[in-house]
């Protein structure tokens, strides 16, 4: 019998970079929402190259790893940033022409995330709480945004804007959690772990 050599992988979990870069997005887009902030470049910006671009290379970073769910919750909520940015900016420097009812547009397009969301909640159940709530809570904003964009109704969107500050800051402490707790190599932050 020959000896096996057992590879260990040790390259970095990309998980907390795409969390941060969801995450601090997501707060910083949702405080506009709550009616607290302008929408402004520095928001845009985010969208593009945090939320945007950093979670697109996380994703590419957990295919490497073969984590499946990883790679398509990171790549596609990277490109959701970036097609979100690009509904607002292109219009407005004239690659576009606005659409007449850009709230219904909107709301499909949305509504379109939450269905998507609500999917890949389920995997999240095999996983830990920390992320379960960082999935459940981002279908329920995906759904009152859209409804939001539907109705047209304002407060509505100031509750999105909430309840999305919410998840925002729960991938935030996801992210945090996994890095603190790969540092110490023990349990400092809990993330509320599933029994296998």
């Amino acid at each position: 019998m020959e000896n096996q050599i057992i590879q260990v992988d040790k390259t970095a979990n990309p998980a907390p970079l795409g969390l941060l870069g969801f995450g601090m997005t997501t707060v910083l887009l949702n405080i506009h929402n709550a009616g607290c902030i302008p929408l402004s470049s520095m928001i845009l910006a985010m969208g593009i190259f945090y939320g945007g671009i950093a979670q697109v290379i996380a994703g590419i970073m957990e295919w490497k790893k073969g984590n499946t769910f990883g790679t398509t919750a990171f790549i596609s909520y990277g490109f959701f940033w970036l097609t979100l940015v690009g509904l607002l900016v292109l219009p407005k420097i004239g690659w576009w022409d606005a659409e007449q009812n850009m709230s219904a547009s909107m709301g499909y397009y949305l509504f379109l995330w939450g269905l998507f969301t609500f999917g890949m909640f389920f995997p999240t159940l095999k996983n830990n709480r920390a992320l379960q709530v960082v999935f459940g809570t981002l279908t329920i904003l995906f759904f009152l945004l859209s409804a939001a964009e539907f109705t047209g109704n304002a407060s509505l969107t100031k509750i999105a804007g909430y309840e999305g500050i919410i998840c925002g800051a729960s991938a935030i402490y996801t992210a945090l959690a996994e890095i603190v707790n790969g540092a110490y190599g023990k349990t400092v932050l809990p993330l509320g772990m599933v029994k296998k």
